[in-house]
């Protein structure tokens, strides 16, 4: 069964940090590319951060530029993101998603995970 997993949102006063994870299950996860989505609460879907296959290249939306930080482990079918100095504005569900290409559309997504950055 092809499964993303997420895993590591909470509640966190601004300012802190959070490590994200996604534990992919049957499919080759290292031929696919990683990307990280999140939506709050009556906003559009956005794309945050992407990884290539390789886990040689990576892109960030502005706005967690020099805050956040995607990476993976293919050997245990793992992706993460790293997320630093946060705002009340990154509250939102966070997801991870594969596709075929760098920030390329998603083929597939997890079932999210919330993080809520509040005092």
């Amino acid at each position: 069964q092809l499964q993303l997993v997420e895993s590591g949102g909470s509640l966190v006063q601004p300012g802190g940090s959070l490590r994200l994870s996604c534990v992919a299950s049957g499919f080759t996860f290292h031929a696919y590319y990683i990307s990280w989505y999140r939506q709050a609460p009556g906003k559009e879907r956005e794309r945050v951060a992407c990884i290539s296959n390789r886990n040689d290249i990576t892109e960030y939306a502005d706005f967690v530029k020099d805050r956040f930080t995607i990476s993976r482990d293919n050997a245990i079918a793992t992706a993460y993101l790293e997320m630093r100095t946060l705002r009340p504005e990154d509250t939102a569900v966070y997801y991870c998603t594969t596709s075929d290409a760098l920030c390329e559309p998603a083929l597939r997504w997890g079932q999210g995970t919330q993080v809520t950055v509040s005092s």
